[in-house]
């Protein structure tokens, strides 16, 4: 049975907990009331400027009765193309070997009551590919029709790119602050409350890449020799996380 001692306690305990409450409402009130009223936007922004290089990725591909035989008319081939664009002038920096693989071919027969016989090698594959960076767009089109006429027969992924973007990415992000600004200005006047000064400013994502945009202008190079080719606009956009205050 508890003594008198304890039930004091106890009731003194009991008596003083809401008083502590009480007193700890006022504090967590004088918080929030002091919590900073921001509005916080996206804003986006866009730049383009002609491309003046192109990144190009092709394969030979050579398949013979054996994996020896393979290599060697592969190895021939991209020889060849290799000598050929380095006389046309791409220099050993724009040259990278992107992949390289050898894959046993096979037949699947199946037998004359339909059923499905043990597979049978019929040869192999050999498959090598070269990534290159072409810097005089004016040299594409003769670039891939002589590299087709070496040995090239497939791929031809082209992206058309910059070596130097600074310029219009540093537009493209005037731009997204500019047009985050205006977002925040017609949200502040919707809200009737007046903008303050910028709190917090972010570029959000990874460095922008390269968006082709094409257009009806194709490269003087098209029209004389080689591939027809259009080289179109790289678009650069870049997003940028602003928060501003709402003044008192």
């Amino acid at each position: 049975m508890p003594s008198s001692k304890t039930k004091r306690f106890a009731a003194g305990f009991l008596f003083s907990l809401p008083i502590a409450i009480a007193a700890a409402l006022p504090v967590l009130a004088a918080d929030q009331s002091q919590r900073q009223a921001i509005i916080s936007v996206i804003g986006e922004g866009r730049a383009t400027m002609a491309p003046d290089m192109a990144v190009l990725n092709f394969s030979v591909v050579k398949q013979e009765k054996t994996a020896r035989e393979a290599l060697d008319g592969n190895n021939k081939a991209m020889s060849d193309v290799l000598g050929a664009l380095k006389k046309a002038g791409i220099a050993e920096r724009d040259l990278q070997t992107s992949g390289f693989s050898v894959q046993p071919q096979y037949r699947f027969p199946q037998g004359t009551d339909g059923q499905q016989l043990p597979p049978e090698l019929i040869g192999y594959q050999v498959s090598n590919s070269l990534t290159v960076r072409v810097r005089d767009l004016s040299q594409l089109g003769p670039i891939i029709d002589q590299a087709v006429t070496l040995g090239v027969n497939q791929g031809g992924d082209i992206q058309f790119t910059n070596d130097k973007p600074e310029s219009a990415m540093e537009e493209a992000r005037k731009g997204a602050v500019a047009d985050a600004m205006a977002r925040a200005k017609t949200l502040a006047e919707a809200a009737g409350v007046k903008l303050g000064s910028v709190i917090e400013i972010n570029e959000s994502g990874p460095r922008p890449q390269p968006v082709p945009v094409m257009r009806a202008a194709m490269m003087k190079s098209g029209a004389d020799a080689g591939v027809p080719i259009q080289g179109g606009e790289s678009s650069y956009n870049i997003s940028v996380n602003v928060t501003f205050a709402i003044a008192q």
